[in-house]
């Protein structure tokens, strides 16, 4: 009886540490290798049977999830599309075929999911494991739902030139011509025809839920900001298209306070003007 339970302890530590490696990317290739082949064991099925994409055909695939996408969170879905073509090959990159990863999402202490292992920017990286491709366009845009990324959102959710600086400048690639090889592909497949215009009111009804959501992560992560990765509500910088309206419904706090606290005569604001936007 000491000695099952012992060795019973003993299988729950190995799969405590097993775990552990998983986010912390410190795994034996042995161990990797032994994990890859139950991934692709308990996908043998669609991996069989898997058709190549064209590019073309990646687009027409997946443009109804990438546009359902933009309509929840507001980013562009050529910029989805774009990405998931470059990041995939297409659909055809081992990831995309075996772990349905289509955006080279890397496990973390948050993903309780299973993992793949792959080198990238080192040894026996862990990258997720989704049981369909529509599950890693999901994660996709849950993943730019963080603080670091806040500021894209106040963007149109059709401006993917703007998305593709804004996601470099925000730290998603190190290659310095990440936002030009997006445009490029968004032109090359004019995949900005995907890409639907919103109205003031609709805008900032999706602005106003998904920045609330990217505030709440934030504070569930223990940081204090969504504006300019530093301070959460403590100050807002105004961009086009903005109203001290518009403001007021962001932060939950009224026009006549919006005022107050920024000394201002009248409703008049100006982009670039810096508004403090708590009591």
């Amino acid at each position: 009886m000491r000695k099952s339970i012992y060795f019973s302890l003993l299988f729950s530590s190995a799969l405590l540490l097993s775990s552990c490696a998983v986010h912390n990317g410190l795994i034996s290739n042995r161990e990797a290798h032994k994990n890859n082949q139950s991934i692709q064991k308990a996908n043998s099925e669609s991996i069989a049977g898997y058709t190549p994409y064209t590019s073309l055909t990646y687009i027409d695939r997946f443009k109804g999830i990438a546009i359902q996408e933009m309509n929840l969170y507001g980013i562009p879905a050529s910029i989805t599309l774009a990405q998931g073509l470059f990041e995939s090959g297409s659909g055809n990159g081992e990831l995309a075929r075996v772990a349905n990863n289509h955006f080279g999402i890397k496990c973390n202490n948050e993903w309780k999911g299973k993992g793949y292992y792959k080198d990238d920017d080192n040894h026996n990286d862990c990258f997720r494991v989704y049981d369909r491709p529509e599950d890693s366009f999901r994660d996709h845009s849950e993943f730019l739902k963080r603080p670091r990324y806040a500021k894209l959102f106040q963007l149109d959710k059709n401006d993917y030139v703007g998305w593709a600086n804004g996601l470099k400048a925000a730290g998603y690639a190190t290659n310095p011509n990440y936002p030009q090889l997006l445009i490029n592909v968004i032109q090359k497949y004019n995949l900005d025809q995907y890409d639907r215009p919103e109205t003031e009111v609709q805008k900032e009804k999706r602005e106003d839920k998904v920045l609330t959501q990217i505030n709440d992560n934030g504070l569930m992560a223990g940081k204090d900001s969504v504006t300019q990765g530093t301070t959460v509500n403590k100050s807002y910088t105004v961009t086009t298209g903005d109203t001290l309206y518009s403001i007021s419904r962001r932060f939950g706090i009224t026009v006549d306070d919006l005022k107050t606290l920024n000394n201002l005569p009248d409703n008049n604001i100006r982009i670039g003007q810096k508004l403090t936007v708590v009591k």
